[in-house]
């Protein structure tokens, strides 16, 4: 601010914030020419100098005025993709292949570039914790309202597929785990390996270009409606085969 002061200017706007403590007098001191204006600040205190100072103030809340809406209500809403984040947590049963951190290092780091709104998910249930879904249903309807997931979990990427969602599935498991296997269970193309995500090279960007495309999108869809069903099907066919029988109750049971 100091430095900005250097230069002569016709007038400064000042918005958001609560107009007091010294570092808003600073702003009367610095600017002694310029016509001063506040907007979309809080007012605790019409005669405090910090308030005083400015030629106009345009208030959010103050004692005694009509609030003036927020700036806030005119960011400009661009449309980015909503991002669920499922990210697995150690799993040591995979012993030295599993590279969990070393992918969710890079994988953090890369989100961090993307031109998304990340939300981040947990699979986790607890009824008793307001952070966490506390049944299935309530999970699935949270994935099933974003536009895109990338997991490295299994149930990120089978909740979000069994949702019509498309998934950029990354296995965090060197030559391949559970990940890899549902993804191919389904017939899910945009799955990236350990290897690949730690070598570098664009696979994560071009799995996510995929994924939010019209195709990916497309796809997603026919697996939920599809292949979803069938697979289900067969597998609890496999397993009402592989149930013994239960014997009928005799007569005098």
């Amino acid at each position: 601010m100091a430095e900005a002061a250097r230069r002569d200017y016709d007038a400064v706007v000042f918005a958001c914030g609560p107009l007091h403590g010294a570092q808003v007098r600073e702003v009367h001191r610095l600017f002694p020419r310029a016509r001063r204006i506040a907007v979309g600040a809080s007012v605790l205190d019409w005669s405090d100098p910090a308030v005083t100072g400015f030629h106009r103030v345009l208030p959010r809340d103050a004692p005694g005025s009509h609030p003036a809406v927020d700036l806030a209500a005119e960011v400009g809403r661009a449309e980015v993709p909503v991002a669920g984040i499922v990210l697995a947590g150690g799993q040591p049963e995979y012993g030295e292949r599993g590279r969990h951190e070393d992918v969710h290092r890079v994988l953090r780091s890369w989100l961090a570039g993307v031109a998304c709104a990340p939300v981040e998910l947990d699979t986790r249930l607890d009824p008793g914790s307001w952070r966490h879904c506390g049944t299935p249903e309530r999970f699935a309807a949270l994935v099933a309202r974003t536009d895109v997931v990338v997991t490295t979990r299994l149930h990120g990427l089978v909740f979000a597929l069994g949702a019509g969602v498309p998934a950029l599935a990354v296995d965090p498991v060197r030559g391949g785990g559970k990940v890899a296997a549902q993804a191919a269970a389904w017939g899910w193309p945009a799955v990236a390996a350990a290897e690949e995500v730690l070598a570098g090279g664009g696979v994560l960007d071009a799995r996510w270009a995929w994924c939010t495309s019209a195709d990916g999108g497309r796809r997603a869809g026919e697996l939920a409606t599809g292949v979803r069903r069938a697979g289900i099907a067969a597998v609890l066919d496999e397993l009402r085969a592989a149930a013994p029988a239960v014997p009928a109750p005799s007569a005098g049971s």
